[in-house]
C-alpha cells in the first residue's frame, strides 16, 4: 500500500511534526504557509461550519461567485474569473486582448514562455515575443522597437496584447517597477496595444513596495492573481478585468477543458485565505527586513535586498560557516532554512507570514546559536 511523502528536507521539528504541522515553524522558503493534507481537511471544515461551503456547477456559482466577486472588488475591476492554473489564466487573457492580431510581447524570463509548453503559440496561433533576455523586465525602447518592427516588414503582424509578470520568480523574485509599468502601460495604451499583468504573486510585490494591489491593476487591462501559491487553496487562479474581457469567457474556459466540478472547495478555501491576508504579509514583511537587518550583525552573515526586490532575500554565508550545521541547528528550534537547489545560485530566504510565529528576539537567537555551532565544527 503506498503512503503519502512528506518532503524530506523539511523535518526534524521539535514538535515531532513536519514543518507543514507544526503551529511554531517559521519557514523560509515559499511565499505561503506550508500545508498538510490533515490540515487542509481541518480548513475545509471550519470554512463549512462558518460561512458554509456552497457548491458549483462546473465552475460556475457558489463559493467560486462569491471568490470572483471579492477579487473583483479587491484588484478594482468590473469583474473576475475563476481558473484552474495560472497559466490558463495568462493564455485567455492574452487571446482575448489580442483580438485576432497575431502577435504578444511578453518577458524572455516569464513563466508563459519559459514553462508553458508554448501554449499561447500553438493552441491560440499568437506569437509571444520575447523582450529583456536574462533579465526580470525589458525597457520602453524595447518595447517600442519590437512594435515598430511588427508593423514595417512587408507582412505587417500587428501587436495585440503585451503582458508583465511581476515579480518574477525566475530571476529571484525581482520586480519591474510601477514607474516602468506605467511608462509601458501608458504607451500601449497610445497604439491601441492591451496590456496583461501576471501577477501571480501581487501581493508580496505590493508589500515590499508600498504600492497596493489596486494601483498596480489600475494600469492593466486585466490582471491574474493565484489562489494557491499564499491564499491555501489546492489549486486556482483569478483572472479580472472590465466586463468586456471577462464576460463570456467561461465559454473559452470550458473549451479548454478548465470549467471543473467542485471548484467551490478551493474556491472557498482561498476566500478565506485571503480574509486580512494584505495586512499579515505587509507585517510579515516589516518583521522579516527588521529581522535581517540585525542578523547581518552576525560574524559571518550577510543578508542583502535587491533593488526591485519581493520576499525573496540573498543569504551569504563567509568561508567559516558551515551551512550543512547551521540549518541543521535552526532546524531544531523550528527555523526552516534550505540548501540552494542551484549551488550557483546561492541561499535565498523566502518571507511569509511563518516569520509571525516566533517573536524577533526567539528566531535571531536561533540565528546566532546555530551560526556560532556551524563555526565550531570547522
Amino acid at each position: 500500500m503506498s503512503t503519502l511523502k512528506i518532503d524530506s528536507e523539511a523535518t526534524n521539528s521539535p514538535t515531532g511534526l513536519d514543518p507543514v504541522d507544526s503551529e511554531t515553524a517559521v519557514v523560509f522558503r515559499g511565499d505561503g504557509e506550508p500545508g498538510s493534507p490533515r490540515r487542509l481537511l481541518e480548513r475545509l471544515a471550519a470554512v463549512d461550519s462558518g460561512t458554509s461551503l456552497e457548491s458549483d456547477s462546473y465552475s460556475l456559482g457558489g463559493s467560486v461567485a462569491a471568490l470572483e466577486r471579492h477579487f473583483a472588488d479587491a484588484l478594482g475591476k468590473e469583474a473576475a474569473i475563476f481558473m484552474p492554473t495560472g497559466t490558463l489564466a495568462n493564455h485567455l487573457a492574452i487571446r482575448a486582448l489580442c483580438e485576432g492580431k497575431p502577435r504578444a510581447i511578453v518577458q524572455e524570463q516569464c513563466h508563459l514562455y519559459h514553462d508553458s509548453g508554448d501554449c499561447v503559440q500553438r493552441l491560440s496561433n499568437i506569437n509571444l515575443i520575447p523582450l529583456g533576455n536574462g533579465r526580470p523586465g525589458f525597457t520602453l525602447e524595447e518595447l517600442q522597437e519590437a512594435v515598430s518592427e511588427s508593423v514595417s516588414g512587408r507582412v505587417v503582424s500587428p501587436v495585440g496584447a503585451m503582458m508583465i509578470e511581476s515579480p518574477v520568480r525566475r530571476q529571484q523574485g525581482q520586480t519591474v517597477s510601477y514607474e516602468d509599468m506605467r511608462a509601458m502601460t501608458d504607451y500601449c495604451r497610445s497604439e491601441g496595444i492591451h496590456t496583461h499583468l501576471d501577477g501571480a504573486r501581487l501581493y508580496m510585490m505590493s508589500a515590499a513596495s508600498g504600492i497596493s494591489p489596486g494601483e498596480y491593476t489600475a494600469l492593466f487591462d486585466t490582471v491574474y492573481v493565484s489562489m494557491y501559491k499564499y491564499f491555501g487553496a489546492p489549486f486556482g487562479a483569478i483572472l479580472a478585468g472590465d466586463s468586456r474581457w471577462i464576460d463570456g469567457m467561461y465559454h473559452t474556459r470550458r473549451m479548454f477543458g478548465g470549467g471543473l466540478s467542485h471548484s467551490y472547495l478551493a474556491a472557498a478555501l482561498a476566500l478565506d485565505g485571503a480574509k486580512g491576508f494584505e495586512e499579515r504579509f505587509q507585517a510579515a514583511m516589516q518583521k522579516g527586513r527588521g529581522l535581517f537587518k540585525s542578523l547581518n550583525d552576525l560574524d559571518g552573515v550577510q543578508i542583502d535586498e535587491f533593488r526591485h526586490g519581493s520576499n525573496i532575500f540573498p543569504l551569504i554565508l563567509d568561508e567559516t560557516i558551515d551551512s550543512e550545521p547551521m540549518i541543521d541547528a535552526l532546524r531544531r528550534r523550528d527555523i526552516h532554512v534550505y540548501p540552494p537547489e542551484n549551488p550557483e545560485a546561492g541561499f535565498t530566504l523566502t518571507i511569509n507570514t511563518t516569520v509571525l510565529r516566533q517573536p524577533d528576539e526567539i528566531i535571531r537567537t536561533a540565528f546566532e546559536d546555530a551560526v556560532q555551532e556551524a563555526q565550531s565544527s570547522r
